[in-house]
């Protein structure tokens, strides 16, 4: 299976990262470092003191050594948001991780796979990593591109053998993408959001 077609990009799609002030600065240091370090201890399987302080040392290396253009956080942490994301995304990890270990009992079954194109509806880089950190942690899937200037995930999934599962997909990434931004997004976002939601509903309906 292939990607759909993707319109032409807008200029006007790329994020625009406004100068920040030295607490901007350090505030979104703090979010960096808390986010390395929670992949960090997510990776290893346990968390630890040794853990947390292992993310801590590689946090800070990463960020010494290769330092990425600054990531605007425009929202601010909500905390049933949160709890909903959270509570959300360990029910897709059990559940695709027990698909996972099903097909590995199947060795006659040869699962399809696809790399499918889906546009965000908040081109941020923030919102970009996260939902590619969300989806990579999560068996059956995989970052293969991120388009910042669109704001569009390129994602390999495994078992898929219709285009109706491709559709499926791709709805369940928006709205992973509509409980990131709930749990953290702006004002702004999280009414981009339901403006998407709401055009697609009325896109069903015609």
């Amino acid at each position: 299976m292939k990607p759909d077609p993707m319109t032409p990009a807008d200029p006007t799609d790329a994020p625009h990262q406004e100068p920040m002030s030295r607490s901007a600065r350090r505030r979104n240091q703090i979010v960096a470092v808390t986010a390395l370090v929670a992949v960090w201890v997510l990776l290893w399987g346990t968390f630890s003191w040794a853990n947390v302080i292992g993310g801590l040392v590689a946090a800070a290396v990463l960020l010494a050594v290769f330092p990425l253009p600054p990531v605007t956080f425009a929202g601010r942490i909500h905390p049933m948001g949160t709890l909903r994301f959270l509570l959300r995304f360990l029910k897709d990890l059990v559940v695709a991780s027990a698909q996972i270990a099903w097909l590995a009992f199947r060795p006659r079954h040869v699962p399809y796979s696809a790399i499918i194109a889906v546009r965000l509806r908040v081109n941020t880089d923030l919102n970009l990593t996260l939902m590619a950190e969300a989806l990579s942690l999560v068996p059956g899937s995989l970052i293969l591109e991120a388009d910042r200037t669109t704001g569009t995930l390129f994602v390999h999934v495994i078992n898929l053998h219709s285009l109706d599962e491709v559709e499926q997909f791709r709805s369940g990434v928006l709205k992973l993408e509509a409980r990131i931004i709930a749990a953290i997004g702006s004002a702004d976002e999280q009414r981009r959001v339901r403006e998407g939601v709401e055009a697609d509903l009325e896109g069903a309906t015609t």
